[in-house]
């Protein structure tokens, strides 16, 4: 038995593969993306190069045939320098090509996953203006057409919409049936009625895209049906649950990332003849925030260790995800209060993690939500 965060060779082999690529790629380009809100193409590119955007795709759909605990690393090293950049592979992974690798048949697998695997960036169109928190209260409608299905609605906060070419859409075949008539479709870009929308102006994580998307009856054929009519239900929970744990990593790294701001300040930042690491105050916050990262991680890989051994997860994964959440945005703020009246300046990075953490208690599954998921597995509901 390992501890939880002994990496094998393969695993810090990758890992520090992808730490090194954040910081000699990543980094140079952070303020000005998170400033235009654009993700930069040519660093798209070098995803699909590095095999990230298809962690734990088979090798024989293009992929790189690795672990899901290897795309949680890849989440929590790209997060620590821009958690942009980590949250377009975790959807990519965690939501897309693992939705398609446990329902798809084995035409979608070959016509899908090796250009996931290559160049297409994927998008996961679940949320309405109505259905956030109530996921299912779906209103885009899928209706019957002969050899396939019409779709009309309209997907709101879509990440990865901007730049994607294929998009996981869940819509209703039969509104009076609840939860029971959600069903998940796979549609292409350039399908004749879908447009993508408003793209929205955020806080943080500017650099991902988060759109409307727009469906004006949009023929998909029965072919590009994911899973059973009716069982969308099913592949949008187990998914979500997997995208929660990759969540907590992308939070434990921008957490990590306030850290390693925070001590490389305190230890060159002098005040009163020395250094302001030396002072007890001082090291008493880099402890703590050192404390509460530790715990986080340890969360978010125990879920992703037991996910990959096949054991039950859910509980762990809204743990993680609660856990991170909270933690990212404490370590933020008081990395920005290690930094002083610098911190609070765009020059340093810790203004833009402080912005950047408080998506990680909203989206794919709120706070409270979690509290509910954790809660209900403790009374045995």
């Amino acid at each position: 038995m390992r501890p939880l965060t002994h990496l094998s060779d393969e695993e810090e082999l990758f890992r520090s593969t992808v730490a090194q690529f954040a910081k000699e790629r990543l980094a140079p380009h952070v303020r000005q993306m998170d400033q235009a809100g654009v993700f930069r193409k040519e660093l798209l590119s070098e995803f699909f190069e590095l095999g990230l955007m298809a962690v734990d795709v088979p090798e024989e759909f293009g992929g790189q045939g690795g672990s899901f605990f290897q795309t949680v690393l890849a989440i929590e090293e790209l997060a620590k320098v821009d958690p942009s950049a980590a949250v377009i592979i975790d959807v990519q992974n965690t939501l897309c090509t693992s939705a398609i690798q446990r329902w798809g048949t084995t035409d979608q697998k070959r016509r899908f996953l090796p250009r996931l695997a290559k160049d297409t960036v994927a998008s996961y169109a679940l949320s309405e203006a109505g259905s956030g928190s109530d996921a299912f209260a779906l209103a885009t409608r899928a209706t019957a057409d002969g050899a396939g299905f019409r779709l009309s609605g309209r997907k709101m906060w879509i990440t990865n919409a901007a730049e994607a070419g294929l998009f996981l859409i869940f819509a209703t075949v039969d509104p009076s049936a609840g939860y029971k008539g959600i069903t998940a479709f796979l549609m292409e870009r350039g399908t004749p009625g879908l447009s993508i929308g408003k793209k929205e102006d955020k806080l943080g994580i500017r650099a991902s895209s988060t759109c409307e998307v727009i469906l004006d009856d949009c023929r998909v054929p029965a072919e590009n049906l994911l899973g059973e009519i009716g069982k969308g239900y099913k592949v949008a929970i187990e998914t979500l649950n997997e995208g929660r744990i990759g969540i907590g990593a992308q939070m434990t790294g921008l957490a990590q990332g306030a850290l390693d701001h925070a001590l490389a300040y305190a230890k060159q930042r002098k005040q009163f003849g020395k250094a302001i690491a030396e002072f007890q105050g001082v090291q008493f916050e880099l402890a703590e925030m050192a404390v509460d990262i530790e715990a986080a991680r340890l969360l978010t890989y125990n879920a992703a260790r037991r996910r990959d051994s096949g054991l039950p997860f859910v509980k762990e994964a809204a743990m993680a995800k609660f856990f991170a959440a909270q933690i990212a945005e404490r370590c933020a703020s008081r990395a920005i209060e290690v930094l002083g009246g610098v911190g609070f300046t765009k020059e340093y990075g810790v203004e833009k993690l402080y912005r950047d953490a408080k998506i990680g208690r909203i989206y794919e599954g709120t706070a409270n939500m979690q509290r509910v998921t954790i809660a209900k597995h403790l009374l045995g509901k």
